[in-house]
């Protein structure tokens, strides 16, 4: 997936959120008098926020200005952006989505490291009531939507799941299921639901239209870790990913969006940001591809020394194994094991695939 990232820039007064345009608008005199020129009447064409200028129709100018940043050839759907990345405020970065008919908010967070989009449903065991974020929270609830269904382990779009390790199937119940563990040991695991996706596009002419997609995501039943703590609760998390699953790839493969999202955070002033799926057409933009790390740029070598002398060099690829993708990330097995208090290392069937190994029986009965 090709991701790409956009400055906007702040062309802002420090407290009015309003571009000021000062133009000249009568000339009184024409006289030039000692070398300069006579006194001008300057007024502003947009005026201060005051009771001639509302700071609604300020807010609503910068919302102008905001489309216009964000306009291309199809239009791009916008989310709005909550959050800053300090831990002693917020520490993550969240959006609301609306799901279901009719449609009901949720507060979920930003993930580029993930690929599925997962809501707490009811029933669920470890989701948050409350969260200090002073948000309201939400659960899905499958049968309160009239456009829900729920998929089946037969359903195309979980076989694909499969594959990238975000779905998996019970043969008992038919139901295509899930189970994600994060990097900060927090997990859930549920059921997959299908259900319509409200989007909000923004098209040329910053003009804004209201529509809808079928997708499908998560529906946690269970919740550990960080994930259970009300804090920073939100509703789920919304996953960014390259895999079949990910929301902006349902809705490529629906011909709705390009694999394509742009985001812009803020850091300071309350956080906050820019999330649009789709291209944005942006003269100062600059274009760079993602280039895949390596093993190698990840972990070091390794020396293996042994009695004699004798020592082995590794690297990376002479002792990892590659294994199956957990939540989005790839999963490297170390080919050899220490056995604690008998002095022994176990060394795997990697190490023979490089080197040549000579057994001696020593000892023989």
């Amino acid at each position: 997936m090709v991701l790409q990232s956009f400055v906007r820039e702040r062309e802002m007064a420090a407290v009015f959120p309003a571009l000021f345009m000062i133009t000249v608008l009568v000339l009184e005199a024409a006289v030039v008098v000692g070398g300069f020129p006579a006194a001008l009447q300057l007024e502003r064409r947009v005026p201060l926020a005051t009771h001639e200028l509302e700071l609604s129709r300020l807010r609503e100018r910068d919302r102008v200005r905001h489309g216009r940043l964000l306009q291309s050839s199809g239009g791009v759907v916008d989310f709005p952006v909550q959050g800053t990345y300090d831990p002693f405020l917020v520490g993550l970065y969240y959006t609301k989505i609306q799901l279901g008919s009719p449609p009901r908010d949720f507060y979920v967070q930003i993930d580029t490291g993930s690929d599925v989009l997962w809501i707490g449903c009811n029933s669920c065991n470890g989701c948050p009531q409350s969260s200090g974020l002073q948000i309201q929270l939400n659960l899905y609830d499958p049968g309160s939507s009239s456009t829900a269904s729920l998929v089946s382990c037969s359903d195309q779009r979980c076989s694909a799941g499969v594959q990238s390790s975000d779905s998996g199937c019970s043969g008992q119940s038919n139901q295509c299921s899930y189970t994600f563990q994060y990097g900060d040991g927090s997990g859930t695991s549920g059921y997959y639901a299908s259900d319509l996706l409200h989007l909000d596009t923004i098209l040329e002419g910053s003009m804004t239209t209201k529509s809808t997609a079928p997708i499908m995501f998560g529906c946690s039943m269970l919740q550990t870790g960080d994930l259970t703590k009300s804090d920073r609760a939100v509703d789920g998390i919304f996953g960014f990913g390259q895999q079949s699953l990910s929301v902006i790839s349902q809705l490529s493969s629906q011909g709705i969006t390009p694999r394509v999202f742009s985001h812009c955070l803020i850091g300071n002033n309350g956080g906050g940001g820019i999330l649009v799926l789709g291209e944005i057409l942006e003269p100062n933009m600059v274009y760079t591809p993602l280039v895949p790390s390596h093993v190698t740029d990840i972990f070091p070598q390794v020396s293996l020394n042994f009695a004699g002398g004798a020592s082995m060099i590794l690297n990376p690829q002479d002792y990892l194994v590659q294994q199956n993708s957990i939540g989005g990330a790839a999963v490297w097995c170390i080919g050899f094991q220490k056995i604690q208090g008998q002095g022994i290392t176990i060394l795997g069937g990697i190490f023979t695939e490089q080197n040549v190994l000579i057994n001696w029986r020593v000892n023989s009965l």
